[in-house]
């Protein structure tokens, strides 16, 4: 059997982006994926719980039909060996599923191709088996809206860095552009705070945590924030103060 006919053959691995948390964000496409699917899967924490399935889990209430689950149990750890054995155990999982024929819808925050865990898994996979992407909103977008505020306009330059990255590349970008966005903020919070000092850009800064869930916060004057390590879901988002729209 060649290799095209094997992929005819066995069932497709559709990365579905469930948005960063408001349950009425997700797409009519990813709504119909969810709730046809065979075989749905997850990241998952230690004690089973999952963020992406818990932004869905309004989607799966329109199932009829019995549907397998693979969690992929992902390690809270920066070491990238645990994380990669998740993803290789989890690939396996998902593949022998396919095989059977069977279509393997994977859920993901946010957008799958964006700062996604899809991605790590759709690498693994992409070779033998049928991909495909729905898209979703990201955090940025659905930050932008519960600000009220364009991320860009006209001629401004915008940047994406995320708090994984070193100091220096983050004021390199708070140097250099215009609009940015840090995501992951979470651990690496005092650091960028530290960062918008030094590159005098706390008055253009804005954070946001868990955007769109009961529990979202917005802090606008960045001075007042802790400057203590905060939850992984959260973000800054940094706009000239003063800009011109005409």
């Amino acid at each position: 059997m060649s290799l095209l006919d094997n992929i005819v053959s066995t069932g497709r691995f559709i990365g579905v982006g469930v948005g960063p948390g408001d349950p009425e964000l997700i797409t009519l496409k990813a709504l119909r994926l969810i709730q046809r699917a065979e075989v749905v899967s997850y990241l998952a924490n230690a004690e089973g719980g999952s963020q992406a399935k818990t932004i869905a889990s309004e989607a799966f209430s329109g199932v009829t039909h019995g549907q397998n689950e693979i969690a992929i149990v992902m390690p809270m750890s920066t070491d990238r060996t645990l994380a990669n054995e998740a993803y290789d155990a989890g690939a396996n999982s998902i593949a022998d599923e396919l095989r059977q024929g069977k279509d393997v819808v994977f859920l993901c925050e946010g957008d799958p191709l964006f700062f996604g865990s899809f991605a790590y898994l759709l690498e693994r996979l992409e070779e033998e088996f049928k991909c495909q992407v729905v898209p979703g909103v990201s955090s940025i977008n659905a930050a932008s809206s519960a600000l009220n505020h364009p991320l860009t306009v006209l001629k401004e330059s915008f940047a994406v860095v995320s708090g994984r990255h070193s100091a220096a590349q983050i004021d390199t970008a708070l140097e250099h552009h215009d609009s940015v966005v840090i995501m992951k903020a979470g651990r690496a919070r005092p650091r960028i705070l530290m960062a918008l000092r030094k590159t005098n850009r706390m008055q253009d800064a804005q954070y946001l945590e868990y955007i769109g869930r009961e529990n979202e916060r917005i802090v606008k004057d960045v001075s007042t924030l802790e400057d203590k390590a905060g939850p992984y879901f959260s973000l800054f988002v940094v706009t000239k103060s003063e800009r011109g729209t005409r």
